[in-house]
Order: C-alpha cells, then structure tokens, then sequence
C-alpha cells in the first residue's frame, strides 16, 4: 500500500534555489573581473608592493638630502629579446627630476610585441617613487633585430625625508620585465622611426 500522504518538493522552490545559486555565480564574477581595476588602483594609490606613482608635474621642491637609484631589466621567457638599463645607478636629491634609459632589442627571427611591467624595491618606495614620463604597459614592436631606447622620466618624492619608513631608505631599484603580447592592439606603430640597429654605429 502506497504512503498517500507523502509529497513531491514543490518544482519552484528548486528554480528559486537555482535562481539565487546562479545570481552568486555571475556576482562572483563580476567581483573577479572588477577587483583588477580596483586593485591597481590601490597600489597606485598606496604604493603596495612597489606600485610607483603616475606625476603630472615636477616636485615643487628640491631637498640637499639624496637616494641612490638603480635600474633592473627583466625578460619574460615568452619573447625574445634582450631589455638591459643603459643609464647605471645613480643619487639624486629628493624632488630632482631625473631620466634613466632602458634598452630592448628583438634577437628573435620574427617581429615581435612586448609590453613592460614595473615596480621599485623596497615596497615601501613604492609611494614615494614618481613617474612623469614612462613606457610601461604601452606595447613596442621590434622587428629582428632591431632596438629601441625608451626614457623613464621620475623623482622622488621629497616627503619621503619625513615619513617614518621612508627616512630609512638610502637605495631604490626601479624594476622592469618585458612580457610578450599576443594579440597586439590594432594601431601599435612600427617603430622603425624610433628604432637603432644593433651595430649601425648610432
């Protein structure tokens, strides 16, 4: 004999169970896709793990105190190029504009694309170093064999003689690596203008 009183689960109690399951699926991704903006960002604004600052102007003022800077180059395993820092280390005083040059050359067989990501050591640095002019994140092709220097334009922010952290740091490295892109924007120019052979004596 059958249970007449035993019940089926009401079929819309198990779509809203699916609707709000599915609603957490597309919040949870929309969450992904907002928190790298958001965290940029925030490195840009603390200076986390190195970030250094975007400037639109020079330091309005210069300190007598200085910060030795060095440049590190760095390649992605996935292009094949040769990045190195032509300018060596060097002291500056705290608010004085300065230019470091770094150099990128294709010694692969194909034209290739790469754009550079940065950061300064120690972290801390990070919210006193300041860009003015930089290549990062814009993408350079190279054919083979070919070169380009690429000016990074900074100082350093003179209210780091005054913070806590940052009166204890004598020695900063600026840091780039180049990584290949693989669907290069439409538009990325041909930098033959730009660009110096390896050799051609220029």
């Amino acid at each position: 004999m059958s249970d007449a009183t035993t019940s089926r689960p009401a079929a819309p109690n198990n779509r809203k169970v699916a609707v709000i399951c599915a609603s957490v699926v597309v919040s949870m991704l929309g969450l992904a896709y907002a928190s790298v903006p958001l965290y940029q960002l925030f490195c840009q604004v603390t200076g986390f793990g190195g970030t250094t600052q975007r400037a639109t102007a020079p330091a309005n003022q210069v300190l007598d105190r200085t910060v030795d800077v060095r440049f590190d180059a760095n390649v992605n395993p996935g292009i094949q190029w040769r990045f190195e820092p032509v300018t060596v280390p060097t002291t500056v005083r705290l608010g004085e504009t300065a230019v470091a040059i770094y150099r990128a050359t294709n010694i692969g067989t194909t034209t290739s694309v790469g754009t550079a990501s940065y950061n300064v050591t120690p972290d801390q640095a990070g919210v006193f170093f300041n860009k003015l002019e930089c290549f990062c994140f814009t993408e350079q092709a190279l054919a083979p064999g070919e070169s380009i220097d690429m000016p990074v334009q900074y100082f350093v922010d003179p209210a780091m003689a005054s913070d806590d952290d940052g009166r204890r740091i004598k020695q900063i490295t600026l840091s780039y690596t180049f990584h290949p892109v693989a669907a290069p924007a439409k538009g990325v120019a041909d930098n033959s203008k730009s660009v110096k052979r390896d050799g051609d004596g220029s």
